[in-house]
């Protein structure tokens, strides 16, 4: 039962950490039918913006989270409104192919000017070591990204199923000709949401790079994750890409304890079993596209 546990708390905060890095991801893709590719690279940012604060000018952590959302959600809005909003009505593979490009692109940038080698954050002293559950183990940090991540679950699906906003979102996407003309500024609203998405991107970078590392190839390595979460989850709502986290995340880590030279295989095998029993997905619809 204690090995049960910990793998069982050990996949789920692993799977709430995807969730942060991939929902920037099923937001763009399923709420705004845009496929970027170059979503890992928003995460990239928010990693190093994170480490560069704490490992080298002496920042707290919990202060340099904060900035390495506000940091890659800056440069979304920037490149949305530079080069991205030219290419909504662009067909996928379009958009594939210009994502994959501005992927290549940064790790290429983020290895010129930070170097080739996998760097971890300093952490506090409170976030380290484990503390003890019924007799169990329980990590610190893992703890708190269980926390956050469930904060931040529970905040964008009241933002985007309760607000206003949320409404303006929906109809933007569905038909934004008459969007428009009910008085909602589609741009703008297009131009926030990217924003939002990619900086929850980069403070899911943050928070993963003590456990997955940091690299500048952190985008490729981990771009089919993202993927595997939004595809499998389905694309249309953030309730898939959430339980479809939790899901992989668990199996992942159950896989690499009971059957390690398989382990790495069982999130795939996973998803090839949910989209053939749900090809669109757990949550999906058939695309309207």
């Amino acid at each position: 039962m204690t090995t049960l546990f910990t793998i069982l708390f050990d996949g789920v905060a692993y799977g709430m950490l995807l969730f942060v890095l991939a929902c920037g991801l099923a937001v763009t893709l399923g709420l705004m039918n845009f496929v970027n590719l170059a979503h890992g690279a928003f995460a990239m940012t928010g990693g190093y913006v994170c480490a560069v604060l704490v490992n080298q000018s002496g920042w707290p952590f919990f202060a340099a989270l904060p900035l390495a959302f506000v940091v890659s959600a800056a440069i979304g809005v920037v490149l949305e409104r530079s080069l991205y909003r030219h290419l909504y009505t662009r067909s996928h593979l379009d958009q594939v192919l210009f994502s994959v490009g501005l992927v290549f692109m940064s790790v290429a940038a983020v290895d010129y000017i930070m170097g080739s080698s996998r760097i971890f954050i300093k952490l506090p002293a409170a976030l380290e070591g484990q503390i003890d559950f019924f007799g169990v183990g329980v990590g610190r940090y893992r703890l708190m990204i269980i926390v956050i991540c469930g904060l931040l679950t529970a905040g964008l699906q009241l933002v985007l199923a309760r607000t206003r906003f949320g409404s303006r979102l929906r109809a933007a996407v569905d038909d934004p000709r008459a969007a428009s003309g009910l008085g909602i500024n589609v741009p703008q609203v297009f131009a926030f949401t990217f924003a939002f998405g990619c900086g929850l991107a980069g403070l899911g970078g943050a928070l993963s790079a003590e456990i997955l590392g940091l690299d500048p190839y952190f985008p490729l390595k981990f771009m089919i994750y993202f993927l595997i979460v939004v595809t499998v989850g389905g694309s249309s709502s953030i309730t898939g890409p959430f339980l479809a986290s939790l899901l992989l995340g668990i199996g992942d880590v159950a896989g690499k304890y009971y059957v390690p030279k398989m382990g790495p295989f069982v999130i795939y095998t996973i998803m090839i079993v949910i989209l053939i029993w749900r090809p669109n997905g757990l949550f999906g619809r058939t695309a309207a596209r």
